[in-house]
């Protein structure tokens, strides 16, 4: 189907940009999109633009395709039926809810999509669906809006929290909060609602409370917490050598009880001592982690090994920020700004899809370790405008229809072709101590090029 004369220099060329658009025109169909519109807005209704324009609109945006919503409208001027004005009147309506559900409905079709392809990496808990829980605070925006003219402090649009599933490598959930202010903690009832029997909940010391934990475990799941210093606990036996996890990480256990907050019922849970070799960014060698997973499940060892795998959120984090253009600081309104982030989550989890591919087909720890989602989207970004010119949307509607089988044999077929070495890892050494600068009195400028010459006089010297 792809081989035709129309895909065929693009598929030799540059078949990532392939299979992102064609991941796109299957995921985020219009009538798809406008039926989550409609099923979760509550306020915001539909005229002429519809919620799968501005979702295609923005999708090109956080993908770095055009500069800022502004020149992405004035682009493709002819295909809206309405001013700019009210494509801005949209995006600064879009309720949090609607963008939320986009990111969790697209998550549930590109879960499908990875497990066909056999992509999935190893599960960190065999019988168990591990997520990974973290917030995520946007950028302070410009002051573009009356009410912060005259303000000096950096205007919050938000916050999120966000779940990752790490043998996906999909974000499948968000919880989006206008209130930039908010602490995160404030979000653990929404995110309650969604726990499930058999869930393992790994998460930082902010969202260790009794009433978060004890909830998990009412709905018979678990989780591994680190510990937070103000929570109220009661021993129930002393700590105890439990061996070591990977990196030479020295691991004591004891038991605890928890009380329910509002039941007041106690909740039995292992608390973990780790030492640390090397001390936390915080400068911390010894945490505190709690689980309700039987030792039998998982060993101490095991479960300081789980939660040391947290850092995998921050991969997802580090690819919104350097890679996607996740944080809009032109778009001031907080529901448009969360609309934004939530787009880059789905764009992330196209990517992380297209990176499932390219397991299934060239081999797991060759593209965990060698490839670069970074170089994946950059390519994505210098071909996708010449790719839309030379192939109009309507070449692209073959892919809508394509069942999940279907697609996975074509994503594969795609990534057959990939040139690996294009996208090459390069990892970068530990980084060195910031050495202590000298100031100048009354010198605010030095001249790059005379320090050059004299540091090149004094290796001439003998």
């Amino acid at each position: 189907m792809l081989l035709n004369s129309i895909f065929g220099r693009f598929v030799k060329d540059s078949p990532v940009a392939v299979m992102v658009r064609g991941l796109l025109e299957n995921v985020l169909t219009p009538a798809s999109v406008d039926a989550i519109f409609e099923q979760h807005a509550v306020s915001q209704y539909t005229r002429e633009l519809l919620f799968s324009q501005t979702v295609d609109l923005m999708g090109q945006v956080v993908c770095g395709i055009y500069p800022s919503t502004n020149a992405a409208y004035q682009k493709q001027r002819k295909h809206f039926t309405v001013s700019r004005t009210a494509v801005y009147d949209k995006l600064n309506g879009t309720e949090p809810q609607v963008s939320a559900a986009l990111v969790r409905q697209t998550a549930a079709h590109l879960s499908a999509l990875i497990r066909e392809l056999g992509g999935a990496l190893p599960d960190l808990l065999p019988g168990y669906r591990v997520k990974i829980l973290d917030g995520n605070c946007l950028a302070k925006t410009e002051h573009r809006l009356e009410e912060l003219r005259t303000i000096a402090a950096g205007p919050l649009p938000g916050k999120s929290l966000v779940v990752l599933d790490p043998a996906l490598m999909l974000a499948i959930d968000v919880f989006p909060c206008e209130d930039g202010h908010t602490q995160e903690r404030a979000l653990l009832d929404q995110v309650l609602a969604t726990v499930e029997a058999n869930d393992v909940w790994i998460a930082d010391r902010n969202f260790c409370t009794q009433g978060f934990l004890c909830g998990i475990a009412e709905r018979q799941a678990y989780f591994v917490v680190r510990q937070h210093q103000n929570l109220p606990w009661e021993a129930v036996s002393e700590l105890e050598y439990a061996g070591r996890a990977d990196d030479d990480v020295e691991v004591w256990e004891q038991t605890i009880r928890l009380h329910n907050p509002e039941t007041g019922e106690p909740l039995i849970v292992r608390r973990l001592e780790l030492h640390l070799p090397t001390p936390t960014r915080d400068g911390d060698r010894v945490i505190h982690v709690l689980t309700n997973l039987p030792a039998r499940v998982a060993s101490a060892s095991l479960v300081g090994n789980l939660y040391r795998k947290r850092w995998k959120i921050e991969t997802l984090f580090q690819v919104l920020e350097s890679t996607l253009e996740s944080e809009q600081t032109r778009l001031g309104y907080p529901k448009a700004g969360l609309f934004a982030f939530c787009v880059s989550l789905v764009a992330y989890n196209v990517l992380a899809v297209v990176r499932a591919a390219l397991r299934a087909v060239h081999g797991r720890e060759i593209v965990e370790e060698k490839v670069s989602t970074y170089y994946l989207a950059d390519e994505v970004k210098g071909v996708y405008r010449g790719m839309m010119i030379a192939i109009p949307a309507a070449g692209w509607e073959q892919f809508r229809d394509l069942t999940i089988a279907q697609l996975a044999v074509q994503l594969k077929e795609l990534a057959s072709k990939a040139n690996l070495s294009a996208y090459k890892r390069h990892r970068r050494g530990p980084k060195k101590p910031r050495p202590e600068r000298i100031h100048y009195k009354d010198k605010p400028h030095v001249s790059t090029a005379r320090l050059l010459a004299t540091r090149a006089k004094r290796q001439r010297a003998p």
